[in-house]
């Protein structure tokens, strides 16, 4: 495990004017080679790499040159190791140039940017070779999973779990990102749990991509971020502009600047020089001092002296950083405006329509010579510079703080798991009471699964049955809080207290925040080196709302258990509103994603038991649980657990010659058995099987055809269960969802089907109106049954 501890601060020990001087020139070298890299790199696979397909690659060269000054600084003098970062999706050019420069990426990856097997178009942890903390690409998702990374961060350095120094999450922020509703769900929840260790560093380059975004939107921002207890910082000037305004006329250039529309700046960016000169006499002409001020300047240095934005003034963003992180509110989660001009140094810098913009063969060549760079020296990292090359690579090998160690990624044991899980079972019950009570039992044991169980549900713990894990294993808080009705001797169920030691995090009602949370606690052995075993819940309808996050935890590989609870138009009373339809297919749509919907509590068991192991596992990944509040009866048995974690079992089995089999699963248990027992006189032998998983059934059918294909004998679990029965035998399948979940399973051995499900909102009744309405109750599935035998 690499050790960090020797990486607490931001800032070299050798601090002597001369050393600042050549530190400084340094990354200003390395600042100029990654605009060029980040740059040419988009040119490349755009212009000079054969296309195929004719499509435009893309690659945001304006988006990446706002962002390298601002992230020069960060990786070559401000981060540590433990520090983690979100990089902005449209700056990904500028991070892979930035390793590449670090000696974490290849030429090869670059030269294949956005291509197969490539530097991908935005970080990826799973897809990317360089060092990525956070995948991004959904806009606003990098933003908000840091401060939930922090919070994780709390929550195992609280409880002794790592012995790896406080790192701080940083994230850089589009401006226009600052529009998505999660991020402030984030902000809100952040501020609940007293967030510490973060900074967000907002790209304000005042340009989105289909326009300029409106006239001082950082107030509202920054006003924001104020009232939830952030640390604001406005970076708005470079030197230049500074030494300007304490020149005669200086107050009014400033006013002028301040007071200056987004878009009128913006297009005087782009037009340049004599355009600025044009405005600023038009305006400011006879105000004292202005045309002495604009005399001094030629054409080019005026526009090197309006375009002198605070994010793209190295000296400006190293002391502002640094300041901050040596400071007394060095914890404090902290907002940086760095105002920048969008597509900053090229061509079409400041243009409203630069944000997919590319240079052009003519401008990429002017743009080569002004960076120094010959023929045939495109992709050399060191081509170009004005510094000594040799002191420059003992720079960035000896001094830069962030490459101190080679290997940032951590890791954490396997944590134990039993071979069963127990839960006490009643003659009736319901799978989700099954959960509470499996969880309440493990609660109780001092094992290491117990301690390394997190759990955590947006406003619904009590009605997903996590009340009495919470009772036994307390909330957690980084503060003390008690319990106020227990203390005024108000009786209540709840027994809960806040404290380090807890472990369950309340969230508020925003299902975005709750899988962003399992997202961050399931990266935590990576990124904190403690395995963590996240245990959320959700009312299953709302996994919808939540979607993107959950898609996007997904898409880093983060491991949890998510039991969505309860579903299906089962949920009867509910109504429409609160009755789910197509999560059965999300569950089985989704990658690294197990899904199952188990029908009685042993089934529940297992597959929970099977699910701590596998959320362990390099080649494992999370799960989604689909439970019920319908109470059933309770088999009592002895379980096949493998048939139930591969996906499917005969509760019924089916007899050699018969021409029928209903299939069913989750809830609808009963009404699949009640079917079967009264068809069993006209069609003697008929099988009934459970399905526990079609997503297990479905992926194991898709392996072992892949296989069978390469040459290699293989035979899936949906495979051996089907081949109980004779070809012309008939299939009805029944489930409280989309009838697409389970109908593909004539396709596995050519049998007819009739699939009943959902395929309409439903509506507030009890279950044997909804029932008959949408045809899932016993006389729908024998009269299904009927006309399909038939055929």
């Amino acid at each position: 495990m690499p050790d960090f501890s020797s990486h607490t601060s931001t800032r070299p020990a050798s601090t002597t004017p001369a050393n600042e001087d050549r530190r400084l020139s340094h990354l200003r070298a390395l600042e100029r080679k990654a605009l060029w890299l980040s740059t040419w790199m988009i040119h490349n696979a755009n212009h000079l790499r054969p296309s195929r397909d004719g499509l435009k690659v893309g690659g945001h060269q304006a988006s990446s040159a706002s962002m390298a000054s601002l992230m020069t600084a960060l990786f070559f003098d401000v981060l540590r190791p433990q520090d983690r970062v979100a990089v902005k999706p449209h700056a990904s050019p500028v991070f892979h140039a930035i390793q590449y420069l670090m000696g974490r990426q290849t030429r090869e990856k670059l030269e294949r940017f956005r291509a197969f097997g490539g530097a991908q178009s935005y970080p990826s942890r799973t897809k990317d070779t360089a060092d990525v903390d956070f995948s991004t690409g959904s806009v606003g998702l990098g933003v908000a999973v840091t401060a939930f990374a922090s919070m994780v961060q709390d929550y195992v350095r609280l409880k002794g779990l790592t012995d790896q120094p406080e790192g701080r999450m940083v994230a850089l922020v589009g401006d226009a990102e600052m529009d998505e509703g999660n991020v402030f769900e984030a902000l809100l929840e952040g501020w609940k749990h007293d967030l510490r260790n973060a900074w967000w560093i907002i790209d304000y380059n005042r340009q989105s991509l289909d326009s300029v975004v409106s006239d001082k939107l950082w107030e509202p921002i920054t006003g924001m971020f104020r009232s939830l207890d952030w640390k604001v910082v406005i970076m708005k000037y470079g030197r230049l502009l500074e030494a300007a305004f304490r020149e005669p006329g200086g107050d009014a250039l400033r006013h002028w600047i301040d007071t200056c529309p987004n878009q009128l700046y913006a297009a005087l960016c782009f037009k340049g020089g004599a355009a600025w000169r044009e405005a600023l006499l038009r305006d400011l002409g006879t105000t004292g001092g202005i045309r002495g001020l604009l005399d001094s300047h030629d054409d080019a240095g005026l526009a090197r002296l309006m375009t002198n934005l605070a994010g793209h003034d190295l000296p400006t963003i190293l002391d502002t950083f640094h300041g901050l992180a040596n400071g007394p509110d060095a914890e404090q989660p902290a907002c940086f405006v760095a105002y920048t001009v969008k597509g900053m140094g090229l061509p079409f810098q400041g243009h409203k329509d630069n944000h997919a913009g590319l240079m052009n063969p003519d401008q990429i060549a002017s743009f080569k010579v002004q960076c120094g760079i010959g023929d045939g020296q495109e992709w050399e990292p060191f081509a170009g510079l004005d510094v000594d090359v040799e002191d420059l690579k003992r720079f960035l090998a000896e001094e830069v703080p962030f490459t101190a160690t080679d290997r940032r990624r951590l890791s954490a044991g396997f944590v134990p798991v039993p071979e069963r899980l127990n839960v006490p079972l009643t003659e009736r019950m319901s799978t989700q009471e099954g959960f509470g009570k499996i969880l309440a039992d493990l609660a109780k044991g001092d094992t290491d699964l117990a301690a390394r169980i997190v759990t955590t549900s947006p406003d619904v713990t009590v009605s997903t049955n996590l009340g009495a894990w919470v009772n036994r294993r307390g909330l957690f808080d980084r503060h003390e809080r008690h319990d106020i009705f227990k203390e005024q001797k108000v009786v209540s169920a709840q027994r809960w207290q806040g404290d380090p030691q807890g472990q369950h995090i309340e969230l508020g009602i925003a299902e975005h925040n709750l899988f962003l949370m399992l997202g961050a606690l399931g990266l935590s052995h990576d990124l904190f080196g403690t395995r963590l075993l996240p245990v959320g819940t959700l009312y299953d309808p709302f996994v919808m709302r939540g979607l993107d996050a959950f898609n996007y935890a997904l898409y880093q590989d983060a491991r949890f258990m998510l039991v969505a609870t309860p579903g299906g138009v089962t949920l009867a009373p509910e109504g429409g509103a609160h009755q789910s339809i197509a999560t059965p297919l999300i569950g089985m749509g989704l990658p690294k994603l197990s899904s199952f919907e188990p029908a009685f509590v042993d089934e529940l068991a297992a597959i929970m038991r099977w699910g701590f192991e596998h959320m362990q596992k390099p080649d494992g990944g999370s799960l989604y649980l689909q439970l019920s509040t319908r109470t059933l009866e309770q088999p009592a048995r002895l379980l096949d657990e493998k048939a139930v974690i591969d996906g499917g079992y005969w509760l019924r089995p089916p007899a050699a010659d018969t021409d029928l089999a209903i299939i069913y699963m989750g809830a609808l248990a009963p009404e699949a058995l009640a079917a079967h027992g009264q068809m069993l006189e006209d069609v003697p032998g008929a099988g009934l099987l459970a399905v526990t998983s079609a997503d297990r059934l479905y992926q194991g059918w898709m392996a072992a055809r892949r296989e069978r294909q390469a040459g290699r004998r293989q035979e899936a679990p949906v495979e051996r269960l089907l081949s109980a029965l004779p070809a012309g035998a008939r299939l009805v399948t029944l489930t409280d969802g989309h009838p697409a979940g389970l109908s593909w399973l004539g396709s596995v051995r050519g049998h007819r089907v009739a699939a009943l499900g959902v395929e309409v909102f439903g509506q507030s009744a009890d279950l044997p109106d909804l029932y008959r309405a949408l045809n899932l109750d016993a006389d729908a599935v024998i009269d299904a049954a009927a006309r399909l035998l038939l055929e």
